[in-house]
């Protein structure tokens, strides 16, 4: 059936348009029942036997949810004890011939969706009657709508609130708990006495940006003071590109990453941040008064030097919030319905929710959603979501951890594993043909114990001119993943593999990263490669990028390759392969630091894991052997030599990796750290401070140049991927090269994916397609990339974190050597080398007097009643696992050496060696 439209138009030029408007609308759309005998649909997904136990309805029954139902009470929906239920789309109310209906003269948009939505919702009553000879089977509509529930209720159709259907439903008081309260109920359970002030109007707000009353930027709460944070400025050409906020009244219901409009107070009013720790950590829910509190923020002197551009938020532009994971804080109130959940995420408020089964969720991780937080309240009010399992238990956590970060875990869809290879799967003839052919070579990877996503292969071998042929070869994932596809979005989405200890959030399903893209020994694998003619200098003479077909001839891990170099008596192909390489990597690497790149220095460390509980049963600094170096030298050659080629070829749309020198400022802790041991830093580039760095040596202290180097990755800007169209500056500050990018690791990077593309496009191996020559694309893209890695990061750190915590809860107390990394006003921050750890000796407590302390900021050195303590002393410390915030446990450090009367503890006494559990190697 077609329905049309026609109206005229008025041009710019002043001539009228006539329009006509087309609408098909069809009757082949089905019911989606299994009762439907006139619906020729051969999968239904309602059930003819939709029984749910209802005080309300005691019939079977659909649910059809209006468009509010569906926005705010999602995680009802999402409860898999909720079935049947319809969600009307476009297709049904815009394009069915039974249900389609003409907006009307003078109807609102809202109005005519409520009423669209009753017209199909009678549409389903009436088919499903006719299906059933007016059978049981009914159709109940969902709405918080007054004005909607009453018109439905005139229609004769069954219609009920959300919330008054769920307190219906028998033996599931647990989803009463999720309902997401209503704006009219929110002020039920607060006071009404006004806390904030009121958020001004958008209309408001956008006027008062465009006249540069106010300014839009993203807020950023602090994690050690809950009454402070800053506003990052978004737009370019501001004088000012951030604004403190000091108080609960001028943060005025920000919560972290919620895009803002801020007032900026005249320059009398600015404040400089605060020093002050402080949690909110108040023992009930009531809205008491912060003004105690808030004097602390204003006792302290301050420089004009230090002040910052300081305001208010006036109102909110776009809310940022997600489900936040931590535990619920029971009320004292006994048989109390309200209490309030304290996140883990320390830059998160604390939530008011309600909930009747609280004495079940004490000592649980559970999860809560943010329903809205209006100003008479002191906390946002929200709703119970989901109970994560038991808090200190290591899946518990582990969950969290990815939850918190946002690094997407959930199985790979159906839609996603319907794009892999069907099984068993070869290289085809077809391959053979548009393919190198190197399964001839002595090709073989070189990789960490216990790696089965193996990237990357090399090979090396004599020509007959007397130079060296060295080839890297990688796995060809783009191969097996198309772009576009389900799989293709959902790698780009996840943009990286996620590495926890004892855990592998994969990037690509395990099919691809361990079996057909993994380059396993003795098997054909498809490939990219990257081959050099070189000579024995190291020179390149000839760069080739090929799509090949190799098999590897061994995978070893660093210490295997490390024996074979090492062992005079083995002359094999592999040994002489890997002889040569690691011979010209030297050479490389030397090649590389006489430009300027950084050896910097972070104290990774690796546990050793009991095989039977896979708890942590020693933790150890990871040692670096020579073939770690030679490994990593042809990789960055290879990314280097892509980076160009693509540049070359696609000087617009090529994905590349840059990393920003630091502002000068970054480095004044290391300048002053090495002036404290008379050495002098040189920052002015970065062939100035690898020079500085190597000369910084202390002949009865070895430890000190690797300390160096420590801080000196700390004052290091974040690398980050790029579109070369984009952007004007492309140097690599650390790896001292004009141009860089990723191109050897697309098992588990994204970004080396689109790199392989744009490398095939260029030597004619595949075709391109839009949006990889799209500059903007590519560029959203990379900001993807980046803070997906950026996440990875923080979630390998808070993995190793929690695994510590492990390690240590199982040892007691323990008696270590250290160094001071900084020294503050009230405390030393020690680096524990035997455990690459960090941790914090505070020189005040709660429960005893505090020593006499003097603080220089110039040293910076901290003296603690006579003892003065300097940056990279060597102290004594114990360690042990503080449990008493089972939320936040973390390393306690208290100090042995050198002896401060009141202050410092007497050492443990050594126990006796327990026998030694097996290690899981």
């Amino acid at each position: 059936m077609l329905k049309s439209k026609t109206f005229v138009k008025k041009t710019r030029a002043g001539g009228v348009l006539k329009i006509v408007r087309e609408h098909y609308l069809r009757d082949d759309i089905w019911c989606g029942s299994e009762v439907c005998k006139e619906c020729k649909d051969e999968a239904p997904v309602l059930q003819e036997d939709a029984c749910i136990e209802s005080n309300l309805c005691a019939y079977p029954h659909y649910l059809i949810p209006d468009t509010n139902v569906v926005l705010h009470q999602i995680d009802i929906l999402e409860d898999p004890i909720i079935r049947n239920v319809i969600i009307l789309q476009t297709v049904m109310q815009e394009h069915h011939r039974e249900t389609f209906i003409e907006r009307e003269q003078g109807e609102s948009a809202n109005d005519r969706n409520d009423r669209a939505i009753r017209v199909a919702a009678k549409w389903y009553t009436d088919h499903l009657a006719k299906e059933t000879n007016g059978g049981s089977l009914k159709v109940v509509l969902l709405t918080d709508d007054r004005a909607n529930k009453e018109k439905a209720e005139q229609h004769g159709l069954i219609v009920y609130r959300c919330e008054e259907y769920i307190k219906s439903l028998i033996g599931n008081p647990e989803l009463v708990d999720r309902l997401a309260l209503q704006s009219d109920e929110r002020n039920e359970i607060t006071g009404s006495k006004l806390l904030f002030p009121e958020h001004l109007p958008l209309s408001r707000i956008q006027s008062g940006i465009k006249n540069r009353v106010f300014l839009q930027g993203t807020f950023h709460a602090s994690r050690d003071n809950y009454l402070e944070g800053t506003v990052y400025i978004n737009r370019e050409g501001e004088d000012i590109n951030e604004v403190l906020l000091q108080g609960l009244q001028n943060l005025n219901r920000a919560v972290n990453q919620d895009v803002v409009a801020v007032e900026l107070f005249p320059k009398e009013r600015w404040v400089a941040p605060s020093s002050v720790v402080l949690q909110d950590d108040s023992p009930n829910d009531e809205d008491a008064e912060e003004d105690e509190t808030e004097k602390k923020l204003k006792s302290e002197p301050l420089e004009s030097s230090i002040l910052k551009p300081t305001g208010r938020v006036v109102g909110i532009i776009k809310r940022n919030w997600r489900p936040y994971c931590g535990m619920l804080s029971q009320s004292i109130i006994k048989e109390a319905t309200r209490h309030l959940f304290t996140p883990a995420d320390r830059r998160i408020p604390r939530i008011r929710i309600e909930t009747r089964q609280a004495a079940n969720l004490v000592g649980q991780r559970i999860m809560v959603a943010i329903d809205g937080w209006p100003k008479n309240s002191r906390y946002p009010n929200g709703h119970f979501v989901k109970n994560l399992g038991t808090a200190g238990d290591k899946e518990t956590e582990t969950e969290v951890l990815l939850l918190e970060h946002d690094v997407p875990h959930q199985p790979f869809s159906q839609a996603v594993l319907s794009f892999l290879p069907k099984m068993p799967w070869s290289i085809t003839e077809e391959d053979v043909k548009v393919r190198a052919d190197l399964r001839h070579l002595c090709v073989c990877s070189v990789d960490p114990p216990g790696c089965t996503d193996i990237d990357d292969a090399l090979h090396c071998r004599d020509l007959p001119n007397g130079n060296l042929e060295v080839g890297v070869h990688i796995a060809d994932v783009s191969h097996f993943i198309r772009p576009g596809n389900a799989l293709d979005q959902e790698a780009a989405s996840r943009g990286t593999t996620v590495y926890l200890c004892g855990k592998r959030i994969d990037m690509v399903p395990e099919l691809l990263s361990s079996n057909l893209c993994s380059l396993r020994s003795n098997v054909e694998r498809l490939a990219f490669s990257c081959i050099w003619e070189m000579n024995h200098n190291a020179e390149i003479i000839k760069t080739h990028f090929t799509k090949s077909i190799i098999n590897s001839k061994a995978s070893l891990t660093y210490a295997e390759a490390q024996m074979r170099i090492d062992d005079t008596t083995m002359n094999d192909d592999i040994t002489k392969s890997l002889r040569g390489l690691n011979k010209l990597a030297k050479i490389l690497k030397g090649q590389r630091i006489e430009k300027g790149a950084l050896t910097l220095s972070s104290p990774e460390v690796r546990f050793h894991m009991d095989s039977e509980t896979h708890d942590p049963i020693d933790l150890q600094t990871k040692e670096l052997k020579e073939t770690n170096s030679m490994v990593e030298e042809f990789m960055l050659l290879a990314n280097i030599s892509v980076a160009q080629k693509i540049y070359d070829d696609f000087s617009e749309c090529a994905l590349l990796r840059k990393h920003p020198s630091p502002p000068p400022s970054n480095y004044d802790i290391l300048i002053k750290a090495a002036k404290s041991r008379d050495f002098s830093i040189h920052t002015d580039s970065a062939k100035a401070l690898a020079d500085s760095l190597n000369d910084a040596t202390i002949k009865n202290f070895p430890y000190f140049n690797t300390l160096l180097r420590i801080l000196a990755t700390r004052c290091m800007m974040q690398a980050v991927y790029f579109c070369s169209g984009m952007d004007s500056d492309f140097h690599h500050y650390g790896l001292a090269s004009p141009i860089y990018t990723h191109f050897t690791s697309p098992i588990r990077r994204y970004s080396d994916i689109i790199v392989h593309r744009l490398l095939a496009v260029a030597i004619n191996a595949d075709s391109t397609y839009p949006d990889l020559m799209d500059k903007h694309k590519q560029s959203a893209l990379c900001n993807n990339l980046n803070y997906r890695h950026k996440m990875a990061q923080y979630a390998q750190r808070a993995s190793v974190a929690f695994h510590t915590q492990l390690f240590f809860k199982n040892k007691g107390i323990i008696n270590e050597e250290g160094f001071i990394l900084f020294v503050r006003k009230n405390a030393i921050i020690i680096l524990i080398p035997k455990f690459g750890l960090e941790g914090t000796v505070f020189f005040e407590n709660k429960d005893k007097p505090s020593p006499h302390l003097s603080f220089d900021s110039e040293g910076p050195t901290l003296k603690v009643e006579e003892h003065t303590f300097h940056i990279f002393d060597k102290v004594k410390v114990t360690i042990s696992l503080d449990a008493s915030n089972i939320q936040h446990q973390r390393i306690r450090m208290a100090l042995t050496e050198p002896v401060i009367p009141g202050v410092s503890v007497p050492a443990p006494e050594s126990e006796p060696e327990a026998k030694k559990p097996k290690l899981d190697r």
